[in-house]
Order: C-alpha cells, then sequence, then structure tokens
C-alpha cells in the first residue's frame, strides 16, 4: 500500500464584485459560448442560483468510482457485483442497522436491497399470511431510508431528486424527512390498495444502489464466453452514471453489426465454442439456420474432433463443432483476403490457407515461418488449394450463401444496434480520474519500452496518438454505417487483434495453429513488452507522461486474466500498476477484481465465485470481497481535489461570466 500526498483543502474562491469595474471587452467566441450558455440559464437570477449550488457542491466528498473490467457476457454476476456496491453496501447496513436485526433479518434486508423483486416475490405470500404486510412494508421502508440519508448527504440535492422516480416522489420526501410516519403509513395505504407498496419497496432499494456508486467505469470486454452480452448491456444502459472504455471483444460486436466480415465470424465463432448461441438468436435475434445448414450439407459426416464445443447446449455437440469448423474455415479466408488489401499492417505471414500442402485432396501439412507442421484435421472441403490453381481464399458458393444470410441478420438486428450505438457513445480508448490512468490493454512499445509506431492512414502513431487516431476511425466507421461506406470497418477486426492494437497486445491470433496444429509453441500468443515492463514504476511514470498524469499515476489495465494460482498479483512489483481483470467469466475462473475509487483511498476488491440469486434470497449468500487497500490520502479529499471539480469550477467560472453579461446588457435574456 502506498500513501499518496493530498494537497491542503482549497478554499472556495468567491466571485468578485459584479457591480465593480467597467465590462471586459468579450470575444466574439466567448460572447458566443454566454449566449449558448444563456439559453439554459436564462436570467441572472437563474445562473446566480446555479453558481452558488455549484460552488457548495466543490466541499463535498470526491465521488466514489467502481472501476470493472473483463465482464465477457456475465450478467448475473455483474448485476451483484453492483447490487452490493462491491460489498461496500453490506459494510454500511453493519454500521447503521447491525445493532436491531438479528442474522436472518438481516439477509432478508440485503436480499431485497440487492434483489428487490425476486426477493419481494419470494418472501411476501409468508408476509401477507402473517397479517404483518403494512407493518414490514413501513419498517422496510424506513430501514432503507436510514441508509438513504446516510448516502444522501454525500451528493448535490439536484442529484438525488433526478434520481426519485415520480411516482413516488412524495413518499420518498416524506421517508427521508422522518417527521410525519403516521402520514407515511396512509399513503402506504393507498398504494396497497393496488398493490403498489412493494413497488415503492423496490424503487427505494433501487434508489440505494444508484446512491452507492457515483460512476461505474467499465474497462471493455463487455461479451463473449459468458452467457448475455445482451443482458450485460441492458444492466448497464439502465444504470446511471455509467463510463465504458473499449475493449478489443467489444470490436467483434460493433465489427459484426457492420457486417464486418472477419469480426461477425470471430464472434460466432466464440458463441459457438462456449455454447452462448442464446444471445446472438434471442438476445439479437440473429439466425442460426443458414449457418446449420452450411454444416449439414457440407460437413455431414465430418467428426470435427477439432472444434469440439465446451458446456452443455441443446444443440448436438458434434453438429455445433461442425458449425464452429464452418466459420472457422470461412474466418481464415476473410482474414486472408483482408490482409491482402491491407499491406500496411504487415501481416502477409498471417495468410496461411494458400501454405497448406494436399495430397490426394486432404490437407497434409503447412508451412508457417519457415516450419513444416502436420495437419491434425486434413478434412477441408470448401478450400481450393492454389497448387491446382484455385484461390484458397474465396468462398464457396454455399459459404458465400450463409454468409449473406448471417450479414443481414448482424446488420437488421434493432437491439443489437441500440446497444452498439450505446456502446459507442458511452466509450473511448483510455480515461483519467485524477491520477489514474485507464484503458483496457496495453500501449503497445517495443523491446526498449519506447511507443511502437503503427501506420495509420498514412502516418505513423504510436503511444497516446495511436489510441487517438483508432477511437477517431472507430468513430467515423460507426457514424457511417447507414451510408453503406465501410471501407474502414477493417481497422474493428485490428482492434480486436492487431500484433500493435492497443486493446490487444500480442504478436497474433493464433486461430490457424489451436485449430488444426498440435504444436503448443505454435499455439503461443506472446504478450507485448509492455506487460512485462508494467513492473517497472519508472516504465509507468512515463507511460502516465504520455497522457499527461503526473509522477503518481496508478495505471489500471484489464484484458490479462491475474493467474493467482500461478503466484501472479493483480498489483505490480512497482506498485504504480494494477490488472483488475481476474477471471470474472466463469469460462476464465469466476473470480474478478474491482477497484474502487474512494475520496479517502483506493481499494482492490477481490471478488469470488457467485452462487446466484437464489442462493441470495433463499440463503443469504453473498459476494463478499478481499479487500486490500493499494493507496491512502491523508485525509478524505473533496469534489474540489479533483479533476471533477475542476470541471465544475470551470462551471462556476461561465456562470459568474455569464451575470456579468447580463449586469451589463452584453448578453441579453432569451425570449
Amino acid at each position: 500500500m502506498s500513501t499518496a500526498p493530498t494537497p491542503p483543502s482549497p478554499s472556495i474562491p468567491h466571485a468578485p464584485n459584479a457591480a465593480s469595474g467597467p465590462a471586459a471587452t468579450l470575444s466574439h467566441d466567448r460572447l458566443a459560448h454566454l449566449e449558448a450558455l444563456s439559453l439554459r440559464y436564462p436570467s441572472s437570477r437563474a445562473a446566480i442560483s446555479e453558481a452558488a449550488a455549484l460552488r457548495a457542491s466543490l466541499t463535498l466528498p470526491a465521488r466514489t468510482v467502481h472501476v470493472i473490467s473483463d465482464i465477457h457476457g456475465e450478467d448475473i454476476k455483474l448485476r451483484h457485483v453492483i447490487s452490493n456496491a462491491s460489498g461496500a453496501l453490506r459494510l454500511l447496513v453493519d454500521e447503521i442497522l447491525a445493532d436491531r436485526l438479528a442474522a436472518q433479518e438481516k439477509n432478508r434486508f440485503l436480499a431485497v436491497l440487492y434483489y428487490p423483486r425476486e426477493a419481494i416475490n419470494h418472501y411476501s405470500k409468508s408476509i401477507v399470511a402473517s397479517g404483518q404486510r403494512e407493518r414490514w412494508v413501513f419498517d422496510t421502508l424506513s430501514m432503507q431510508f436510514e441508509i438513504v440519508r446516510q448516502l444522501r448527504a454525500r451528493v448535490r440535492r439536484m442529484t438525488f431528486e433526478e434520481l426519485l422516480p415520480w411516482e413516488y416522489r412524495e413518499l420518498f420526501v416524506e421517508l427521508g424527512s422522518a417527521q410525519r410516519p403516521g402520514y407515511v403509513k396512509q399513503m402506504l395505504a393507498g398504494l396497497a390498495r393496488f398493490d403498489r407498496d412493494w413497488g415503492a419497496v423496490r424503487a427505494a432499494a433501487q434508489l440505494i444502489r444508484d446512491l452507492s456508486c457515483d460512476e461505474l467505469l467499465v474497462l471493455g470486454d463487455l461479451g463473449d464466453r459468458g452467457p448475455r452480452m445482451d443482458k450485460v448491456l441492458e444492466v448497464l444502459m439502465h444504470r446511471p452514471g455509467v463510463s465504458l472504455i473499449w475493449g478489443n471483444h467489444d470490436m467483434l460486436w460493433l465489427g459484426a453489426n457492420l457486417g464486418q466480415e472477419a469480426c461477425m465470424l470471430t464472434l460466432l465463432r466464440f458463441s459457438l465454442r462456449y455454447r452462448r448461441l442464446s444471445q446472438l438468436e434471442e438476445g439479437y435475434g440473429v439466425m442460426m439456420a443458414p449457418l446449420e445448414r452450411l454444416a449439414r450439407h457440407v460437413y455431414d459426416g465430418d467428426p470435427a474432433e477439432r472444434f469440439a464445443p465446451k458446456g452443455e447446449g441443446f444443440r448436438h455437440a458434434t453438429t455445433v463443432a461442425r458449425m464452429q469448423k464452418a466459420v472457422t474455415i470461412m474466418l481464415l479466408k476473410a482474414e486472408g483476403r483482408m490482409i491482402a488489401r491491407r499491406p500496411e499492417w504487415s501481416l502477409e505471414h498471417r495468410r496461411l490457407l494458400h501454405r497448406i500442402r494436399f495430397e490426394e485432396g486432404r490437407a497434409v501439412s503447412v508451412e508457417i515461418d519457415g516450419r513444416t507442421h502436420a495437419m491434425l484435421d486434413q478434412s477441408l472441403p470448401t478450400l481450393l488449394p492454389e497448387a491446382t490453381g484455385g484461390d484458397p481464399y474465396a468462398y464457396s458458393r454455399e459459404e458465400q450463401a450463409c454468409i449473406d444470410r448471417l450479414r443481414e441478420s448482424f446488420t437488421r438486428s434493432p437491439r443489437l444496434r441500440e446497444h452498439m450505438d450505446w456502446m459507442v457513445q458511452r466509450g473511448g480508448m483510455y480515461t483519467t480520474r485524477d491520477e489514474v490512468l485507464l484503458f483496457h490493454a496495453c500501449v503497445p512499445v517495443n523491446d526498449d519500452g519506447e511507443p511502437a509506431n503503427l501506420m495509420v492512414e498514412g502516418v505513423e502513431r504510436s503511444g497516446r496518438d495511436l489510441m487517438d487516431a483508432l477511437g477517431s476511425i472507430l468513430r467515423r466507421v460507426h457514424r457511417r454505417r447507414f451510408s453503406g461506406d465501410q471501407r474502414d470497418s477493417d481497422w474493428l477486426w485490428y482492434l480486436w487483434g492487431g500484433p500493435l492494437s492497443p486493446l490487444f497486445g500480442k504478436d497474433k491470433l493464433a486461430t490457424f495453429e489451436s485449430s488444426f496444429l498440435a504444436d503448443k509453441e505454435a499455439q503461443k500468443e506472446r504478450k507485448n513488452p509492455y506487460f512485462e515492463l508494467l513492473h517497472d514504476a519508472g516504465f509507468v511514470a512515463r507511460i502516465g507522461a504520455l497522457f499527461g498524469v503526473g509522477k503518481d499515476v496508478l495505471i489500471v489495465n484489464g484484458h490479462v486474466p491475474v493467474k493467482i494460482e500461478n503466484g501472479e498479483h493483480p498489483v505490480k512489483r512497482g506498485g504504480n500498476a494494477v490488472t483488475i481483470d481476474g477471471a470474472f467469466s466463469e469460462a476464465y475462473g469466476d473470480r474478478g477484481y474491482t477497484l474502487v475509487l474512494r475520496p479517502e483511498r483506493i481499494d482492490l476488491c477481490e471478488l469470488a465465485p457467485f452462487d446466484g440469486v437464489q442462493a441470495v434470497v433463499e440463503h443469504g449468500a453473498d459476494l463478499l470481497p478481499k479487500v486490500t487497500t493499494i493507496r491512502d490520502y491523508a485525509r478524505e479529499r473533496t469534489l474540489s481535489e479533483t479533476e471533477a471539480g475542476a470541471r465544475v469550477q470551470r462551471a462556476v467560472d461561465d456562470l459568474d461570466a455569464l451575470v456579468r453579461a447580463y449586469q451589463e446588457g452584453q448578453v441579453r435574456p432569451p425570449r
């Protein structure tokens, strides 16, 4: 654990006397800015009132940010981590209510906070049968608002009121004041006539969850491997204060929605390998019938042993294996054609299909990097050998028909389009929260630790400049999706698995090797030197400087699971970098980490396997993290001492300037 210096608490500056001195001449740009601001604050009184509230908010505690990474489709576990605020909500209940609740009562109360709908459905019959419904609802809401009052003290009143559901606003205001319990009981009796009293308990639980975390920051990889990418997006989209950093797996979904073939086929390969087709079929309405037809007609009788899926599912395992093999062959063809049209990527050595040697129609060997390897699966019925004048990268007629139908499903899914719109609007390549620098994977570097150059649209870029350029391309591709101009969509695949992609950070995608070769060495995907250099505090400081972060930088990444069983630790040896991908997905180990940026410290929360919602409701199970403080501040910071506070102060300065402009007649109130 390190202790970060905390500057003396700054005094909040007072606005200068608006009536003193002549009015300063405003530039055209400044005047235009203030006139735009006047549309929101149409009088000096409105501007003065807002400035006063913002100035006061600077004295509140700094915001609490929960950081999580690599969710990989685990919507149920994500929901619980959010619901219990990485274990903080249980601690708050212990602090406020523990001496009044027996163990079973506390577990039931926590279940109501975490999963109000499921808990009420489970408990309501016995509550009604006991004749204690009115008392239970009132007591539960009263305890909930003891929690609310504690949390509400840390936020601005307007922020709090924006979280109140309009149908329970008056009830919640009364519960918050705790001055008229009889009045509250009468309101609850009226709600109970229409079974809306249970809804009040659910809404109060939602309010507590929303107040317990000012911001949820997700460091990418929302889908793949886990069961439901679509439900992960629904959880995030319905929460206030969510920010997103893109991960490499997110590129597959964005690309698939645009019809980029290599992204679409890679996404299908993962969904088949881990038997996660329900997220496509039920979640997004993507039809698997064309792929099943291709597998049945072309690969009938093929054991497809190298493509055996993981886990259980409704389809026969052999059918899924044949579907995965069909997808893999089409993927290798799509990647080969794409690499050929992108010479600036220098990936010609990864075009492998024309290097396969055939004997009597069987694929017997392949040459990779000067070495010859035997092919474990020799049946490639849709691949035309180059030696016989064929194009091994061309789709067969059946493959082309399958691709066309799949593309139509992916590009026309309205729910997938809605989710991808949200991801692009809320996402970015990197971000900072004060001295904390966060991105998904890495800053690609050479062996000497210097940022590596990648040619992007005719310009060599590296470091922060590379991330900015690639992020701009991503947004441009998404904007042009309706125009049919997809020339740049190949970059989404490169962001997924290109050697110098900041979202990937490995030398290759070993899809071919893992599918067809026995050589374990050939199957290895070697990490960029960045990941080993993260243990060097000086290197981390240099990376931080690229992004304008000072010497106290803490770099936070996901992407590479921390293998605790191999002696790895999330906090790097230099003490100023941490990896929070701890195998959140069940496919990786069902553990994971969250990082909590608090006003007074930074905590690393190590998660345990989660037993599910039913275990919480029926048995009081919880996901209790092991908490390690990795950075302490000398005292609790206020909002004024943070980047967010600096933005608030700039808003105050603008409002003060608007007031002066109103007073001097430089800006007139809008009609």
